[in-house]
């Protein structure tokens, strides 16, 4: 049983399991794409930039296709739908900004994109369907001196899609970023205010495609504030965030009642 199904959570580094010719500059084309994220026209003041597309996975083949974007005064988005598990956007659709057509068309994404695939599991009916894949780029920045870069929600929580990856791109001159896992008792909670021993796991992603995955049933997850470092210039943290859900979603009840289920699921 792997570790994301024992106890929803599991970290990685994908520098150990991702290995093809010319990586590195993919790497950094995927690095270059964050240096132009828009600003989130949702919190414009909070100091985080994004972009955002949609894609399915082909069940056994693995291929990715990208969905069609929404155009709106001649540019392109994707929308996204949280329901109720963002408490800060809840029953609200948001509109992102597209991804740009040379990002989605980087092999290193796409290999990405197919390891997280790998590692998620499914009840068996969903598994023969095509599998729907966000794909967010998220970007805390930090100007000065004084600024505060906040991801959202910003409390322990739960996505409402059963399984999301987190993959770092790049930590510079910053202060915080803190990751913690927590029981899903503890959504809505910040970490400091529960006990340790409801504390699953705390880290710090610091290097590039240092990742992690959750598998929302089973635990709540946050990243911390950011603030800028010692140095000059800017702080950074940008990371890829994935997240998968089934073609025909379940009602979240029967969601939920699923916890600690293993018959009839299969992974992928």
């Amino acid at each position: 049983m792997s570790q994301l199904k024992e106890s929803g959570f599991a970290y990685y580094d994908l520098k150990d399991y991702i290995h093809y010719n010319g990586i590195e500059e993919d790497l950094k084309q995927l690095t270059r794409a964050f240096d132009t994220l828009p600003a989130d026209e949702y919190a414009p003041h909070l100091n985080r930039y994004r972009r955002y597309a949609r894609a399915i996975v082909m069940p056994k083949t693995y291929q990715i296709q990208w969905l069609p974007e929404s155009n709106v005064n001649g540019k392109a988005y994707y929308e996204y739908f949280q329901g109720s598990f963002n408490p800060e956007y809840t029953g609200e659709y948001r509109r992102f900004p597209s991804l740009m057509k040379e990002t989605m068309a980087n092999p290193l994404l796409e290999e990405i994109i197919r390891f997280d695939f790998k590692e998620t599991f499914w009840m068996r009916e969903d598994a023969l369907m095509p599998v729907h894949a966000g794909i967010h780029f998220v970007k805390l920045q930090v100007e000065k001196e004084g600024d505060v870069a906040v991801s959202s929600p910003n409390n322990l929580h739960q996505d409402g899609e059963p399984f999301t990856f987190a993959h770092l791109i790049r930590r510079r001159n910053i202060i915080g970023g803190l990751n913690a896992i927590s029981k899903p008792s503890m959504r809505g909670k910040m970490p400091e205010d529960i006990d340790d021993q409801d504390i699953t796991a705390s880290f710090y992603l610091e290097n590039p495609l240092e990742s992690y995955g959750v598998y929302d049933p089973l635990v709540t997850h946050y990243v911390g504030e950011v603030e800028k470092g010692l140095e000059d210039g800017p702080g950074e943290r940008s990371a890829i965030l994935i997240d998968f859900q089934p073609t025909v979603i379940a009602n979240p009840d029967e969601v939920r009642s699923m916890r600690g289920e293993t018959t009839n699921m299969v992974f992928v």
